[in-house]
């Protein structure tokens, strides 16, 4: 038997409510190559946003470098995340998350906010967004203020 530790389970049982949360998406309008508009109806939180992106948990830094000493080791398939905030608005940002195979077919990033139309979908995954509105909202504040 396998057995998770306290911090690791709390973790994921955290990560586990926020997604059993926002099994239903809420709506949002694609205008142009941007969301415009917070998919929550307020900012997010950049402190959070930070921490979301550092944790492996998201995935982000599997695939992205960045402004992140205290991450060892991070990925170099995609882009750098340092600068974000100078290459693209908020709402470019947002599309990017939630579905970026709307502006590229051939991806390989994840729909963070998306659960139609995909194909290899892990099972615990099925019918549920990677992330919650609310985790999409804090990534987008902390990644508008990485402007070098």
């Amino acid at each position: 038997m396998n057995r998770m530790s306290g911090p690791i389970l709390a973790g994921t049982l955290l990560a586990l409510t926020g997604v059993a949360a926002a099994q239903e998406l809420r709506s949002y309008a694609v205008v142009g190559e941007t969301i415009p508009a917070s998919l929550t109806g307020t900012p997010g939180d950049a402190v959070r946003g930070r921490a979301l992106v550092v944790e492996r948990a998201s995935t982000c830094i599997l695939c992205h470098s960045g402004p992140f000493p205290e991450q060892r080791f991070q990925g170099d398939v995609a882009p750098s995340l340092a600068g974000t905030g100078s290459r693209w608005s908020e709402g470019e940002i947002r599309l990017r998350l939630v579905d970026a195979s709307r502006l590229n077919a051939a991806t390989i990033m994840p729909s963070y906010y998306r659960i139609d139309g995909l194909s290899r979908v892990g099972r615990a995954w099925q019918s549920k967004p990677i992330l919650t509105a609310e985790q999409i909202e804090d990534i987008v504040a902390y990644l508008v203020t990485l402007r070098e």
